[in-house]
């Protein structure tokens, strides 16, 4: 039977190949962000792949979003977010530190949260919500790694709330993902292979890799997980 799959943040590298790995599967697909462009090439060529513009953090944006939204949705993937550190120029007081620390929250952390509020109660039984964290919450990366790891933990308790509804609620937490923006046109090649280098593998992840890991928690297979923090690096960081 076919699910309906919102994916926030739809419109490039992990966003997108989460998106085409549901359409593929035969699932309906809304993808949002803040620019229609991107989010129409993730669109393009598939008919159940619907773009929306939608800014996460805007409480009024989200609001206008619901209109436009089926009364159901199946999966929520809080892909949206950034390290806005690296459009940011450097904090030359305390005013503007506090505003640059404020948009990594909000990019990261609120914006899920946000979008989780205005979705509860659309959200299926037998569903989903898988997050987007990342390797940075355990190895530091300041304002960033600090919203990741804030992500991680307001799971927890948004799985002990959604379980008694049959809804999980996981994170997947990347560690280097190759063609993506993360990095914007800032990642020197020393650093690349050093990132490449520290994996057990040897190789970069790709957004194909973590695609895999959001419809494996959106599976029927993984009904019996939930609150937990899947680490997707490679062998970077290591757990037992």
């Amino acid at each position: 039977m076919s699910r309906t799959i919102l994916v926030t943040g739809g419109g490039t590298g992990i966003g997108r190949a989460v998106a085409h790995h549901f359409a593929e599967h035969g699932d309906e697909v809304v993808v949002t962000g803040r620019r229609l462009a991107p989010l129409e090439e993730t669109a393009a060529g598939r008919a159940t792949v619907r773009p929306l513009v939608c800014d996460h953090t805007d409480p009024r944006s989200l609001t206008e979003l619901l209109a436009r939204l089926p009364e159901r949705i199946d999966v929520l993937v809080n892909n949206a977010g950034a390290n806005t550190d690296l459009d940011a120029e450097e904090a030359t007081d305390l005013a503007s530190y506090a505003r640059d620390f404020r948009a990594n929250l909000d990019a990261n952390l609120v914006s899920a949260a946000l979008t989780t509020r205005a979705l509860d109660g659309r959200l299926a039984a037998g569903g989903a919500v898988v997050q987007l964290g990342s390797i940075a919450a355990d190895q530091g990366g300041g304002a960033y790694g600090a919203a990741k790891a804030g992500l991680a933990s307001w799971n927890v308790e948004l799985s002990r709330n959604l379980g008694p509804r049959d809804i999980t609620a996981n994170v997947v937490a990347p560690g280097y993902i190759a063609d993506t923006d993360f990095f914007r046109d800032k990642l020197t090649d020393e650093r690349r292979d050093r990132l490449v280098a520290a994996a057990a593998v040897r190789r970069a992840g790709s957004p194909e890799d973590i695609a895999g890991t959001v419809a494996f928690l959106a599976s029927p297979a993984a009904r019996h997980i939930t609150g937990q923090v899947l680490n997707v690096n490679g062998g970077t960081r290591t757990t037992r």
